[in-house]
C-alpha cells in the first residue's frame, strides 16, 4: 500500500499539516486532503490509525471527548430549554396579570417563537459548518441571553412578541448545530448514549426550572421589579455566563480538534477521524455546493425522520409549556406545588432515556426503541386526560413525559445512523429540528384555557401524534429492511457506500 495514501486526517482549521504516525513523516495539505480521504477504503484508514492506540488509550480519548463535548453542549442546551420554556413559570407567577394576557395572547407569545426558529435552521447549519461550532454556538448563546434579560423589562405584551421573534432567530441554529456536531464525532453505534446524555443534561432545565423559578419569584419587589421579571433577568444572566464559558470549552469538528485549545494531539485527531471513516466514510466534508446540498431533500427518508421528530416534539413542547398550568389549574395544586411537581417526571424521563439508549446502542436497534417510547405516551396520555383521580393523572404525566423526552435522542440517532455525507447530515439536522419547531407550534396551541381541567383536544392531538410515530417508524423499518436485503443480494448500493447497511 502506498504510504502517502494512509494518512488519516489534517488540521483544516488553520491550514497546517499533520504528520501521519509511523509512516515515514509523510504530510498532507489540509485543503486537498478532504477529497482524498473520502476516496480511501475503510480498511486502509482503519489499519493506518485506529491501531495506533491500545484499547485502553482509545477509551481514555473517548472519555475526554465525552466530558468536553457532550457535557458542554448539554449545559448550554439546558440554558436553551430553560430560556425557551420559562414562559410557563412566569405566566403563573404574575406575568399574565402584569402584561394583561387576555384571550389568546399567551398562546401567541408562545407560538411566534417557532416561526423564525423553523425558517432560519437550514442556513444556520451551513453557517456553523463554515464558521466552526465554537464561535457560532457561543455567539448565539450569549446574544439570546441578552435577549432574555430584555424580557424582564417589557411593558406591553406585544413587546414580548417582538423579543420572542428575535429569540427564535438566535436559537434556530443551536439544537440542529449540536445534533450535527455530535453526529460528526461518534460512530453510529456509540451515538444514542451521547445524544441521550446531551438531552438528559438539557432536560435538567425542565426538572429544575420550576423550582428555580419559584426561588427567583421570592425576589418580588427588589428594585421595584415583579418576581416574574426577575425570572427572565436571572436566567438570562446565567445563560450569558455559560455562553462565555462555552467559548473556551466547546470543540470544533473532529478534523479541527488539534487546534481546539490543545484538546487533542494530531495523532489523537487522526484516530478520531479514522473511527468515523471506518464506520461510515464521511468524516470530512466535500466542497459546499448549494445544488448538491438541496438535492438531499429529494430523499424520502429525510422527511420521514423529520415527521417523527415533529410529532414527538408536539408532545414534548405541550408538556414543557403547559404542565405547570395543568397541575395548577387542571388538578388544583397550589402554585408552589405545581412548580415543584414538574421535576419528578423529568427525572424519571432521564433515567428511562439513558436506559433505552444503552439498549439501542448495544443491540444496534433504533426503530423498536422509538415505537416503545410512543406506546408509553399512548398509555400515559389517556390517564392524564380522562382519569378522575389526581394520583392516576399524575402517573400519566410520568409516562407521557418519559415518552416525549426519551424519543428525542432516539429519533436523532435513528436519523444519524441512516444517512451519510457531511452536507446531507447538515441538511437533515436542519429539517429534523425544523419539523421539531412545527411540533412546537402545534404543542404550544393545543392545550387551551377553556378546555381545563381535562384538556381533551390537547390530549387527543398528542395521542394521534404518537400513533403516527408508530406508523411512520414501521414504514421506515420496512423500507430499510428491503433496501438491506437488496444490497446484500448485490443490488443498489445504500447511501453511495459499499457495505453500508441501514440500522433498523
Amino acid at each position: 500500500m502506498d504510504e502517502k495514501r494512509v494518512s488519516s486526517t489534517m488540521n483544516s482549521h488553520n491550514g497546517e499539516t499533520i504528520t501521519p504516525p509511523n509512516h515515514s513523516g509523510a504530510s498532507y495539505d489540509s485543503e486537498k486532503i478532504g477529497v482524498q480521504e473520502l476516496e480511501r477504503t475503510t480498511t486502509e484508514i482503519n489499519n493506518a490509525d485506529i491501531s495506533e492506540f491500545s484499547p485502553e488509550e482509545q477509551k481514555r480519548i473517548i472519555r475526554r471527548i465525552d466530558l468536553r463535548l457532550v457535557t458542554t453542549l448539554g449545559v448550554l442546551y439546558m440554558c436553551s430549554l430553560m430560556d425557551r420554556t420559562n414562559l410557563s413559570a412566569a405566566n403563573i407567577a404574575g406575568m399574565a396579570k402584569g402584561l394583561k394576557l387576555i384571550d389568546n395572547r399567551y398562546s401567541i407569545i408562545v407560538l411566534i417563537f417557532f416561526i423564525p426558529y423553523v425558517l432560519f435552521q437550514p442556513p444556520a447549519t451551513v453557517v456553523m459548518r463554515k464558521m466552526g461550532p465554537r464561535i457560532f454556538l457561543t455567539t448565539i448563546v450569549v446574544l439570546w441571553g441578552g435577549c432574555m434579560i430584555g424580557f424582564g423589562f417589557v411593558k406591553k405584551w406585544d413587546q414580548m412578541v417582538g423579543l420572542r421573534v428575535l429569540l427564535g432567530v438566535l436559537e434556530a441554529g443551536f439544537f440542529p448545530g449540536c445534533a450535527y456536531l455530535l453526529s460528526c464525532w461518534y460512530p453510529r453505534y456509540d451515538l444514542q448514549k451521547r445524544n441521550a446524555v446531551f438531552y438528559l443534561i438539557g432536560s435538567m432545565a425542565s426538572a429544575i426550572s420550576g423550582i428555580l423559578a419559584y426561588g427567583i419569584m421570592q425576589m418580588n419587589g427588589i428594585a421595584n421589579l415583579s418576581g416574574w421579571r426577575w425570572i427572565f433577568i436571572i436566567e438570562g444572566l446565567i445563560t450569558i455566563v455559560f455562553g462565555i464559558a462555552g467559548y473556551f470549552l466547546i470543540v470544533d469538528f473532529p478534523e479541527m480538534a488539534a487546534s481546539s485549545w490543545k484538546f487533542l494531539t494530531p495523532r489523537e485527531t487522526a484516530f478520531v477521524v479514522a473511527r468515523i471513516q471506518a464506520d461510515r466514510a464521511d468524516a470530512l466534508p466535500t466542497q459546499f455546493n448549494i445544488t448538491e446540498y438541496l438535492k438531499n431533500a429529494l430523499d424520502s427518508k429525510v422527511w420521514g425522520f423529520a415527521c417523527l421528530f415533529g410529532l414527538t416534539t408536539t408532545n414534548s413542547y405541550a408538556i414543557a409549556y403547559f404542565l405547570p398550568v395543568i397541575l395548577v389549574r387542571g388538578m388544583g395544586f397550589s402554585v408552589a406545588a405545581g412548580q415543584c411537581l414538574v421535576a419528578p417526571p423529568y427525572v424519571a424521563a432521564g433515567i428511562a432515556m439513558f436506559g433505552m439508549a444503552v439498549v439501542g446502542d448495544k443491540y444496534h436497534v433504533r426503530g423498536p426503541i422509538v415505537i416503545f417510547g410512543a406506546l408509553l405516551g399512548m398509555i400515559g396520555l389517556p390517564m392524564l386526560g380522562y382519569a378522575t383521580n389526581n394520583g392516576v393523572r399524575y402517573f400519566g404525566v410520568f409516562l407521557a413525559t418519559i415518552s416525549a423526552n426519551a424519543n428525542i435522542p432516539a429519533i436523532l440517532t435513528y436519523q444519524a445512523n441512516n444517512i451519510r455525507g457531511q452536507w446531507k447530515r447538515a441538511l437533515c439536522s436542519a429539517t429534523l429540528v425544523g419539523f421539531g419547531g412545527i411540533g412546537g407550534i402545534i404543542g404550544s396551541t393545543v392545550f387551551r384555557e377553556h378546555d381545563a381541567p381535562k384538556y381533551g383536544p390537547g390530549i387527543m392531538t398528542c395521542l394521534i401524534a404518537n400513533g403516527l410515530v408508530i406508523v411512520i417508524t414501521l414504514l421506515l423499518t420496512l423500507k430499510f429492511h428491503r433496501a438491506n436485503k437488496r444490497a446484500e443480494a448485490g443490488g443498489k448500493i445504500i447511501e453511495g457506500q459499499p457495505g453500508f447497511r441501514y440500522t433498523l
